[in-house]
Order: structure tokens, then sequence, then C-alpha cells
């Protein structure tokens, strides 16, 4: 029996300016200079510094670039060269990206430290920027402990689900805990979580930046992993009726992803990472003073060369085939270089608005710097203030620092979901484990408190509290169970 269905569905694709925007949101201060070096190196017509001489747009407006009698398909249109474009001057206002945004003595406040993070505290530390409830941050947490040193996960989707009912006393089914994988397949490095290694390239791939030959690396792996594993060659030439270079650089992408997602994390389990602050607060008068950091806010302004090239163009009256095949590489490269500047712009904008709103939020805590004084903040709570979506929110707080008063804060940190006391009043999870962590320093260490004892504690402090949630946290502390605590 046929059956007929109307099915509508909305959806929403990015283009790859858009996703290499968020890209360039969520480096840090350190991995955003190395990718403007690699966008100069790449891109003749970007330049740093600012541009000396400025070109008025007036005589180029109202012309028409039309001038090929070429076949529709070969002529240059007008709306794809316009010269406007790049030569008007830009009308930003010096004060949206630079008046509050970075001061003069930014080299007083770049002092890097080490930061030693092991490969699942990491993980666990990314997983906090997602909006889960307790248990979908149970199952994922756990998911997280299910990845070896390597990245991958190597236990199916059903010996998962058992073990959460048997060891955790999680009941879920095979369908939650795939779309829980998929938010474990968010976090980086990509291809971490990965179940093989066909998946584990597979989501490498649909994190890279698009490249001509991104696509049919994809495809390849997708549909053709056993004959590239194989080095069956010609059968891939000829199913996708390629050249022997085509594929040679198809190939060439693949080959530059990491096949141990997790490897950079073995040995000793930790990396080092040099730090230094995305952003400043400091107190001025009593009040709250915002700076971000300079080497986010470069100069950067289109090539007066490429200009020119571009307007000797437009005065050319013979255009040959060979100087039309000239514009299009100078428009393309005007192009990027015009995108990499709004961009930044936007980038520093988006930091500074997002940390300004956190700032602000905790304006308590970052003016004598008791962490019992931090709100219950999650990341919907800034995305409303400042008009922008969450996971945008999420890039801003992921791996970047802020220096305080009271030493450089992982921004991620002044995360955290509300909890009632026993006056219903919200208080953070934060100002919880605080009082956790006070309590079980104060102890006697000949007879450590065991999780409901703990759980006990609270409670009289007038936090309610369930042992396993005591667990949690203590194990989220680092803090080991009572009997490892136990000293002589």
């Amino acid at each position: 029996m046929l059956k007929q269905f109307l099915n509508l569905k909305l959806s929403q694709k990015l283009s790859p300016q858009q996703i290499q925007l968020m890209k360039l949101i969520q480096l840090p201060t350190q991995a955003f200079e190395q990718r403007l070096l690699e966008e100069m190196n790449e891109n003749p017509a970007l330049e740093a510094g600012k541009e000396e001489e400025e070109y008025e747009k007036d005589e180029y407006e109202n012309e028409d670039y039309d001038d090929y009698d070429d076949s529709e398909s070969d002529r240059i249109e007008a709306e794809d060269i316009n010269i406007d474009e790049y030569l008007s001057n830009d009308e930003t206002p010096d004060y949206k990206t630079q008046a509050n945004n970075y001061s003069d003595d930014d080299e007083e406040r770049e002092s890097p430290l080490a930061a030693p993070v092991s490969f699942h505290q990491d993980l666990i530390n990314q997983l906090n920027t997602f909006i889960l409830n307790d248990d979908e941050r149970d199952i994922a947490e756990f998911l997280v402990g299910s990845i070896d040193d390597m990245g991958y996960i190597r236990r199916s989707v059903a010996d998962i689900v058992d073990d959460l009912a048997f060891t955790q006393g999680t009941y879920t089914d095979e369908l939650t805990v795939e779309r829980m994988l998929h938010v474990i397949h968010e976090l980086e490095p990509s291809g971490v979580g990965a179940r093989d290694l066909q998946e584990c390239l597979l989501l490498q791939l649909k994190h890279k930046t698009p490249t001509e030959y991104l696509e049919l690396a994809t495809d390849i792996i997708e549909n053709q992993f056993d004959a590239f594993t194989k080095k069956h060659y010609d059968k891939l030439i000829q199913k996708y009726n390629i050249s022997n270079e085509q594929l040679k650089k198809a190939i060439h992408e693949i080959e530059r992803l990491n096949p141990k997602p997790g490897g950079a994390f073995t040995g000793n389990n930790k990396i080092t990472e040099n730090v230094v602050p995305d952003f400043a607060i400091r107190i001025v008068d009593g009040e709250l003073e915002l700076t971000l950091n300079g080497r986010n806010a470069p100069s950067l302004h289109v090539s007066k060369d490429y200009q020119e090239m571009m307007q000797t163009y437009k005065e050319s009256k013979d255009k040959s085939g060979t100087q039309k095949d000239a514009v299009q590489f100078i428009k393309q490269k005007l192009d990027s270089a015009k995108w990499f500047i709004d961009a930044i712009r936007q980038r520093q904008e988006t930091l500074f608005v997002t940390m300004n709103a956190i700032m602000h939020y905790q304006e308590e805590y970052f003016l004598d710097g008791d962490e019992i004084k931090l709100k219950p903040m999650i990341l919907k709570d800034i995305a409303d203030l400042v008009g922008l979506d969450i996971s945008t929110i999420s890039r801003v707080a992921n791996s970047k620092y802020v220096e305080t008063p009271y030493g450089t804060k992982l921004i991620k940190e002044f995360f955290s979901e509300a909890m009632k006391n026993d006056q219903g009043e919200d208080v953070s999870t934060l100002e919880i484990k605080k009082i956790l962590q006070n309590i079980i320093e104060e102890e006697d260490k000949k007879k450590p408190l065991p999780d409901d004892q703990l759980a006990e504690l609270l409670k009289e402090k007038g936090y309610p509290i369930a042992r396993r949630t005591i667990a949690k946290y203590r194990e989220q502390l680092d803090i080991p169970v009572a009997r490892m605590r136990k000293k002589i």
C-alpha cells in the first residue's frame, strides 16, 4: 500500500565566509596571529599597516565594465567587478574597533603562563559550553570517558547503553546515545570520538575550510574508502572521471588529516600551552574597565598596487582575453582581502561586546574576586544580552583567557548552571563546588568524609544536594574519594 506524505523542512546552510568568520571568532590571540600571517602570505592584495593614500570613489561611480564582445559565459559582468567596493573609504567609525578595545600598554599584561590540561579534561571543559540537561551531560561525560588515548570510541552504542545502566544507573536508549555522540563529534581536536578511521577522517573533512578538492576528498572517503585504503587509484580515476593530478590533490587533502586525533595528548597525557590573555579587566576608581588585547586589532588595508591594477584595467581600451584572466585573478584577491579585513573587525566587535556582557553580568565577582559571588550564568544568558547566537558565545568563551586583578582566568570558568538552595534562591554550581572544596580542605585527613556525609554537611549549610551530585562535583574538582584522601 502506497502512502503519500508532505514533509516541510526548514534548513539554513552557512556560507563559506560565515564558517570562516566563526572559526576566526573561536581563535585565541596567538592562534589568530598565526592565521593572520597565513592569510597575508597567501594573499598579496592584503597588506599590514594603515593605507597612506586614500582613493576617492566618486570618479569611479556609474562606470560600466562590460566591454567584452565574448560569449555570455566568458564575459565579466559589471556586478562582478565593482571597483567602488574596493576603492571606497571605509565608513566604519574607528571608535567601534579601537576606542575601548585596547590600550597602548598591552605589553604589560602579556605574561604567558603554563596551562597543563589533560586530554579528557580538555574535552570535558569544551563540553561545559553546551547546554545539556543532567541526563544528557552524564551520557556525554561517559562517552568522553570512553575515548581512548588515540581519540577513538571503540565500543558499540549498544554496549555503551548497557554500561550506562549497569555502572552509572543511567537508563537510556541507543538513539539518545547517538545524539550525544554527535555532540562529542563537535569537540576539538576534529575527529575525536570517532568509532573507526573512516568516521574519524570524515569528521575532520567536515570541519575543514572548503577548498577546491575538499568535496572530492570527502566523497572518496565516504563512498570509496575501501578502494582508497587499498590504493586502487586507477579505479578512483575511472570512477570520478578525473586526471591523475586531480586525484593526487584530493589525496593530499586526506593525507593532511590526523588519523590519531588524541595522539598529541599521549605520554604524560598532558599538553602545555602558552597562554596570552585575550582580554584584561582592571578596576579604575571603583569601576570595571575592559580592554581587548591589541594583538587582536591589527591594521590592515587592501594593496594600493592591486587597486591601481584594477584601475588600469578599467581605463584600458583594448581588453584582451589575457587581461580578462588577470582581472579575474585580481578581483578574487581583492574580494578575499576586503572580506578578511571586514571579518577581523567583526571578530573584534564580537569579542569585545561578549566579554563586556560577561564582565557586567559577573560584576560583583570582578570587583572583589570572591568566587562565591559568581552568579549562575549559561551561554543563553549572554546570547540574549548581546543579541548573538549561543554558538557564537560558545566560540568566544572557548580557549580564551581574561586577565583580572585576581589572576588570569579561562572565560569558560565563569559559566555555570543554577541550583536552588533551601530558600528557593538560585545559586551557582560554582558556589556549591567552592563550598564543597572548602569542607574537604578543612576535614580531618585521618578520617576523611565520604560523599554521603559531605551531602549532609552541604544540606546543613542550605544546599540540598544528592550524594550522586556530590560525587560528580568532587570528580570535576579533581578530588579523590575519601579513602584516597586519608593520611596517617
